[in-house]
């Protein structure tokens, strides 16, 4: 290659690279003219549209910043629909690994992460068949996710999932014996943004290790089942 195409083709690379910068300035701009505070761009599955992850959620924006689409986006393949949108956030999701409570089963075969509520009737009845679901192989890890956002509750999760034998504190907190000292909700307010993003609603939503969301309690055996299909 002579000196001019070398040239040439540094130079194509660096229009190409301007470009994308402008045009994520864009996105930048008028997602904050809409009130968006974290914004973190990245490519789509999609050509035209790009990938932007904000602390409201995955959103698929224009190229030029001024088309947006809010919602789920997913990959239609011969074993049926993949929830592209959960699916990139698993990364963030493992990351809080040390901060969640997890119920390891001996024999695993299944890792599923559940977002909880200690005020929520069927979580509480998914936790009271912990072990059932350890016994089939099932590994149950739990992220807070407050329904009534950060309220008294977010306070009273903090002190759980913070707590120095954070299983025992659960356990108790399923017992209605919440640690004595609130505390304010970081870690909370981290796994609560984390649901939000990833579509979750209400509780329990249980995430499998693909990044598929299932809404609501399963029996264990249902469960299972569905991990297998």
């Amino acid at each position: 290659m002579g000196k001019t195409s070398f040239f040439l083709t540094a130079l194509s690379a660096l229009t190409l690279s301007v470009n994308a910068m402008a045009d994520d300035a864009a996105i930048h701009k008028n997602l904050k003219k809409l009130g968006a505070k974290q914004i973190e761009i990245k490519p789509s599955p999609i050509k035209g549209l790009k990938a932007v992850n904000t602390e409201e959620g995955m959103l698929y924006v224009s190229e030029d910043g001024k088309y947006v689409l809010q919602g789920k986006l997913f990959e239609l393949t011969d074993k049926g629909p993949v929830d592209v949108t959960a699916k990139s956030l698993m990364g963030t999701l493992e990351s809080y690994k040390s901060s969640m409570i997890v119920y390891p089963a001996k024999q695993e075969k299944h890792v599923v992460t559940v977002f909880f509520d200690t005020s929520c009737v069927y979580c509480r009845k998914m936790h009271e068949q912990i072990k059932e679901y350890n016994d089939l192989g099932i590994t149950v890890r739990y992220l807070a996710f407050p329904r009534g956002g950060m309220d008294e509750n977010a306070h009273r999760m903090e002190a759980v999932f913070t707590a120095p034998d954070k299983i025992q504190a659960f356990n108790d907190a399923e017992n209605g014996n919440f640690p004595k000292q609130l505390k304010m909700p970081d870690v909370v307010k981290k796994h609560y943004e984390l649901g939000v993003k990833m579509g979750v609603r209400g509780t329990p939503s249980i995430v499998t290790a693909s990044g598929e969301l299932i809404g609501g309690y399963l029996p264990p055996a249902q469960l299972l089942a569905a991990l297998k299909e």
